[in-house]
């Protein structure tokens, strides 16, 4: 049985976590961490997980103490915390699989400039690895650090990945607009006015608009695999439900593209650069995904749609914001990094209704 811990257990994602690994058949979870609930039984801030984790009590963390205590460390931290951390936890030969956005960009500059804090082990930034299974499994089965991506990104990203990994460019890169929706927990579990059900209910907000901090991490990934800098547009959008996002992303076909914007081997692009992908469906043409249709699982679900009049494209994507785009791809990584089948703790289907 592989020993793992959650340090920073308390929140949505932490909560997700462990609900995955409690159920995960190669896993033990030795210790969940939590500041401010330390004391209380994780069954009395996820009762939804009384019978599985009723031996679990949330202590705080104490790295002399917790270091032996676990072979793999899920950290689910604020920003900037995470740094020393997984420092630690490398220097004592721990594997992490880090949620927090401290290792997932590689340019220490661009992490001071979009999180107003230096980084400060650089030297790990070139270690890790960016946990995106579908673009970096073999990087990710031998990797020590997994910076685990944000939830935007994923939805935007794999949205983008098959158009840029193309020989021959099929889109104009300076052409695109990501417009993603997200439901309240994207924001966690502290409490904060603008997410109140009052404030929130009912309303749907832009909020961000190009400061979100998501931003530089999907510039970073579209630019890694169209192979040149690649800036965004870039607008999240708060909705009244609890998880899920919606990304509607829109593209120019470059006017010298071997494509043309009728051509059906644009959809069947899609086809082939997923067919192997266990978490990923590509819906048949003329199909939307919503979010209900990936609640509570670790799929994302893509279609892509020709504007003729245009000559563009619009790419629809929806995923689970805690599952896909947190939790769900952090057990993905665990299943690669240890051999394990990559589905296993990972197979549900949504509810409906």
């Amino acid at each position: 049985m592989l020993k793992v811990a959650i340090a920073g257990g308390s929140g949505y994602t932490g909560g997700e976590l462990l609900r995955l690994l409690l159920q995960h058949p190669h896993v033990k979870v030795t210790l969940v961490t939590a500041e401010r609930s330390a004391g209380k039984a994780v069954t009395e801030l996820f009762p939804g997980l009384r019978k599985i984790a009723d031996h679990l009590t949330f202590e705080p963390m104490d790295f002399k103490k917790a270091v032996n205590r676990a072979d793999l460390f899920f950290l689910c931290l604020p920003h900037k915390t995470s740094q020393e951390i997984v420092f630690n936890l490398h220097k004592a030969g721990k594997k992490v699989i880090d949620l927090s956005a401290d290792y997932r960009l590689k340019e220490p500059s661009v992490y001071e400039e979009w999180y107003n804090t230096p980084h400060f082990y650089p030297a790990l930034l070139k270690k890790s690895v960016y946990g995106l299974p579908e673009l970096y499994r073999k990087e990710i089965k031998k990797a020590k650090i997994v910076a685990n991506p944000g939830c935007y990104p994923v939805s935007a990203i794999l949205g983008l990945a098959p158009l840029l990994s193309q020989k021959a460019e099929v889109i104009d890169t300076d052409s695109i607009i990501i417009d993603s929706k997200s439901g309240v927990s994207g924001a966690g579990r502290n409490p904060s006015q603008p997410f109140m059900f009052c404030e929130a209910n009912e309303s749907v907000r832009a909020y961000a608009i190009t400061t979100h901090r998501h931003t530089p991490e999907i510039e970073q990934e579209l630019s890694s695999a169209a192979k040149k800098k690649i800036q965004i547009t870039f607008t999240p959008h708060l909705m009244p439900m609890d998880r899920g996002i919606l990304s509607t992303i829109y593209v120019k076909l470059k006017k010298d593209s071997r494509f043309k914007i009728q051509d059906s081997r644009l959809h069947k692009i899609y086809q082939k650069f997923y067919a192997k992908e266990p978490f990923v469906r590509v819906l048949k043409e003329g199909e939307y995904p919503n979010t209900k249709a990936v609640k509570g699982t670790n799929f994302c679900d893509i279609a892509v749609f020709p504007n003729t009049r245009k000559n563009s494209l619009i790419i629809v994507t929806a995923i689970d914001n805690l599952l896909k785009g947190a939790a769900g791809a952090a057990v993905h990584n665990m299943n690669i990094m240890y051999g394990f089948d990559e589905t296993e703790g990972l197979k549900p289907f949504a509810p409906f209704p």
